[in-house]
């Protein structure tokens, strides 16, 4: 027979033992968790099914009965709010990469004017950050909008920038290529181009661990890309024709716009997460050892050569983890586009959500989007950090 006094000491183990008070707050939180959860989900089901409205993601399939200005793809009121959707992510996504280069140029820019020894580009650059960063980025839209909307003139006194290309308070028109076979192999031969290029670069450093040897892969992968493209461009016919933009009434027809509600929102965003970009890159410049300039001056090499080949490589490990964060942070912004009427997202669901009534089924839409959004920049920029790491030997 067992001791009863040996049960009581594994039993009194047991309550006192941290281990498994710890599992036993585990499993009492996620059980909560989980109620909580089925609570709130079928107390909502139950309250929709009550007031008749209709539950599940069929809507997607209806004709929208509304139409959008700006579409990367072709789009009609007589298509669905599926295709409405899709329109307003690709706007997301178009909006969202060109903020992030722009952005990301202009911030390079500014934090390396700001670090400059010349007193009036580093003022200006300090001014720049200051001034931009201070001010809400959806006063800043709410700005440029207002800017581009009565700073300019009407279509019918346009100006003309270049020849062709007209500023008004309808947009940036510029002509663009006629439509033309061409352009289509053009573009799978810089596809191609790339290709070679990356191939180009493998094998030019993989030669420079085996012999030492240089190989000028950059300047060799550039020619290859364009050279593709223009034979292509050559051996397709050499196509020349323009659709430009022509005044017709009150309007342009006619060549590629972009409009005042675009540009408002790229130029806010752009500027508003440069300023953040700009301190991240200072920053990172700043943790370079200041030898390893002074040993690229001694070796003859110029300012510009020692940026480039010296401090920037080493700087970029320090950068890029808040690069990440603020990538992120302008793509989750976008969604600010309401406030100047450019038809991402979250404008066109909120116009299925009012036309359709499936308010929750429209909302879980953008943020899964969103949420996909951002796993998709932090797994690019997680992989490229971890590329870019120092590997210990």
């Amino acid at each position: 027979m067992s001791d009863p006094s040996n049960n009581r000491n594994r039993l009194s183990g047991l309550i006192y033992s941290e281990k498994v008070r710890g599992m036993v707050a585990q499993i009492l939180v996620t059980g909560g968790i989980v109620f909580l959860a089925w609570y709130l989900i079928s107390n909502t089901f139950e309250n929709l099914d009550n007031q008749g409205i209709a539950t599940g993601y069929s809507f997607l399939s209806l004709e929208s009965s509304f139409g959008i200005s700006e579409h990367l793809i072709s789009f009609s009121p007589s298509d669905s709010y599926g295709r409405a959707l899709m329109v307003g992510l690709l706007n997301t996504v178009k909006v969202s990469l060109l903020g992030i280069i722009f952005a990301t140029i202009i911030g390079f820019f500014i934090g390396i004017s700001r670090m400059s020894k010349n007193w009036i580009l580093s003022r200006i650059a300090a001014i720049y950050i200051n001034l931009f960063r201070n001010i809400p980025v959806l006063l800043q839209l709410i700005f440029w909008y207002a800017v581009i909307n009565n700073g300019l003139p009407n279509p019918k006194r346009a100006l003309e920038v270049l020849p062709d290309v007209f500023f008004s308070n309808r947009g940036v028109l510029f002509p663009v290529p006629a439509d033309h076979p061409a352009y289509f192999w053009m573009g799978a031969a810089f596809v191609a181009g790339i290709l070679g290029a990356w191939l180009l670069r493998r094998w030019a450093l993989n030669r420079q661990d085996r012999t030492g040897q240089l190989f000028p892969y950059v300047r060799s992968g550039l020619a290859l890309v364009l050279g593709l493209v223009v034979i292509t461009y050559f051996v397709c016919g050499a196509p020349t024709e323009l659709d430009t933009p022509v005044l017709k009434g009150f309007n342009f027809k006619g060549g590629a716009k972009l409009s005042p509600e675009f540009l408002s929102l790229l130029i806010g965003l752009s500027l508003y997460t440069s300023t953040y970009i700009a301190d991240i890159v200072r920053s990172g410049l700043q943790s370079v050892a200041k030898g390893q300039q002074e040993a690229s001056t001694d070796l003859g090499l110029k300012p510009s050569q020692t940026l480039m080949h010296v401090v920037l490589p080493q700087a970029s490990r320090v950068m890029i983890p808040p690069l990440t964060s603020q990538y992120l942070n302008l793509t989750k912004n976008s969604s600010l586009a309401v406030a100047v009427g450019y038809p991402d997202l979250v404008s066109l669901s909120n116009t299925t959500m009012n036309q359709t009534g499936q308010a929750i089924e429209a909302i879980s839409i953008f943020m899964a989007v969103y949420l996909g959004l951002s796993l998709t920049i932090s797994l690019f920029m997680n992989w490229y950090n971890k590329k870019m790491a120092l590997v210990e030997r």
